[in-house]
């Protein structure tokens, strides 16, 4: 019912509490975002207004002239520090940055058509169309040994024991429904052999330090909590704990605007971008201590020591030979959160557009990750 609203790799994830300082960190340069966007609109689209159709061929050449709009703020940090903003320029591909990230501000600034493109997790995707708002994924990338490196863990409550999934039973679990946190709960009720009338869900959107806070409070019994904040939780709260999901939750993708992927100018520039991008993810796998420099550090305002637990819990990035798995994934998702919270059924290829998968792959040439890595 609802309310309104051990492994090296985990043991790793306890103490410093800095951490929390590189969750605000991250928090306030997203909200900033918002600004940025609207900022953007004076730029206009800079498309080239000719449509192309989803059926035909990406362009090679990118108009003069051509602007995309990107929210995807780590991978500026990445081509910037790695010199890879070259080939942009000299592709012809002029990028309008916004420090924007996630499914809530991403899906506001695309129906304002203030944003082209945007780096979120799975969820945005399914929830933009549900919303009326029309996008298409043209990137997916993965965690490399994704259990050894989730996005999230289950906290629980000071007091409260739970130690396997079988023991959420009857717990207050905190629930946002639009979010990644939201259809991970059902995930793991589903893994569990449990429905929603075996927990009492509270709905509570996760914002900033929000689950953290309702768990040392104990309003809640269990929620989800991302890397970060699993330290910052046990640092506050030393009576808590946290447990794995067991369940993988690593989907990073780009999803971007239908309108703009039409847009043939925009295209072949999305067509170069999703090259490069796949580019900067193979040099950060092979600079971490750069990365966190120019990113952690530098973009972020994060001291050394918190830029480098970062990088631990993050883990290397993969690039898929092919989408077939992470869209079969996308597809479960999308059924269990059309059941489970009454949404219209999707057919998730209409979201995805597979011309950029074999621009994608041909990037990362051997470094591409198959069979049930990918």
């Amino acid at each position: 019912m609802t309310t309104p609203p051990l492994n090296p790799a985990l043991e790793a994830r306890r103490g410093s509490h800095r951490l929390q300082r590189a969750a605000r960190s991250r928090r306030t340069a997203l909200a900033g975002g918002a600004v940025l966007a609207a900022a953007l609109t004076a730029c206009g689209s800079n498309g080239s207004g000719a449509v192309l159709a989803l059926s035909a061929s990406l362009p090679d050449k990118v108009p003069s002239g051509t602007v995309i709009r990107i929210g995807d703020p780590s991978i500026q940090a990445i081509v910037q520090a790695s010199g890879l903003d070259k080939e942009l320029t000299a592709a012809g591909v002029k990028v309008q940055w916004a420090n924007i990230s996630g499914g809530p501000q991403s899906i506001q600034a695309f129906r304002g058509n203030k944003l082209d493109c945007s780096s979120v997790a799975d969820i945005p995707s399914l929830f933009a169309a549900w919303t009326g708002t029309s996008t298409k994924i043209i990137f997916q990338s993965v965690t490399i040994d994704p259990l050894q490196h989730p996005t999230y863990e289950l906290g629980v409550a000071p007091g409260v024991k739970v130690t396997s999934l079988a023991d959420l039973r009857g717990k207050k679990i905190a629930y946002s429904a639009g979010q990644a946190q939201g259809a991970l709960v059902l995930r793991v009720l589903q893994k569990a052999g449990l429905s929603q009338k075996d927990v009492e869900l509270v709905d509570l959107t996760s914002t900033g330090d929000s689950y953290v806070t309702a768990l040392g409070s104990k309003a809640v019994d269990v929620a989800p909590l991302g890397a970060a904040n699993v330290k910052v939780y046990e640092e506050k709260y030393p009576a808590g704990s946290a447990i794995p999901t067991g369940i993988r939750d690593d989907a990073s993708t780009i999803y971007c605007l239908t309108g703009s992927v039409k847009d043939a100018a925009k295209a072949a520039a999305l067509k170069t971008y999703v090259a490069v991008r796949t580019k900067a993810l193979r040099w950060k796998n092979q600079h971490p201590d750069e990365y966190a420099k120019a990113y952690y550090e530098d973009s972020q305002g994060l001291s050394a020591a918190d830029a480098k637990a970062l990088i631990a819990l993050d883990g290397k990035t993969g690039i898929p030979a092919t989408w077939d798995n992470a869209d079969a994934r996308l597809q479960q998702t999308a059924d269990l959160l059309a059941r489970e919270q009454d949404h219209k059924k999707l057919d998730v290829s209409t979201l995805v557009d597979r011309r950029f998968e074999k621009v994608e792959a041909a990037a990362a040439g051997s470094d591409v990750v198959t069979g049930d890595a990918s």
